[in-house]
């Protein structure tokens, strides 16, 4: 089931956002997602966050600002068994159009995108990561 997600989720969300940068992100150091984690932990009621539900247990989530997805993010255990493609559909059916940046190092992810209609309109340096990052845009037909 995806839902909003709860106040009383936060840490939980906070968990999995962590360790799944961790995890995704080998190129760039560890202190760097500990760093932001205050920070983007201020963000999230900003967002619209949407929370994959299995068995009562938080699994997975997509946040978005507008139509900007700020990122997917799933449990370790339960990565590429759909989870984040779910997520996926779910803010295609409330948004005609998303937008979304992902580093160019992190291979599954944009292969993953591009496999669920996303297009690269744009590359950069994220100044942040030192890191080549796209940004990629994805419209309903």
């Amino acid at each position: 089931m995806i839902r909003k997600m709860n106040a009383n989720e936060l840490d939980q969300v906070m968990q999995i956002w962590l360790q799944s940068n961790i995890d995704a992100h080998n190129f760039i150091p560890v202190s760097y997602w500990e760093g932001n984690y205050d920070l983007v932990k201020t963000m999230f009621p900003k967002a619209d966050v949407y929370v994959y539900i299995d068995d009562d247990k938080l699994i997975g989530f997509i946040g978005i600002m507008d139509t900007y997805i700020a990122g997917i993010f799933v449990d370790k255990k339960v990565r590429s068994k759909g989870v984040g493609k779910q997520l996926l559909d779910y803010a295609k059916e409330i948004h005609h159009e998303l937008t979304l940046h992902a580093y160019r190092q992190n291979e599954r992810a944009v292969a993953f995108y591009e496999r669920e209609g996303f297009k690269v309109i744009n590359e950069d340096m994220d100044e942040k990561t030192s890191q080549r990052e796209v940004e990629m845009e994805w419209k309903a037909k």
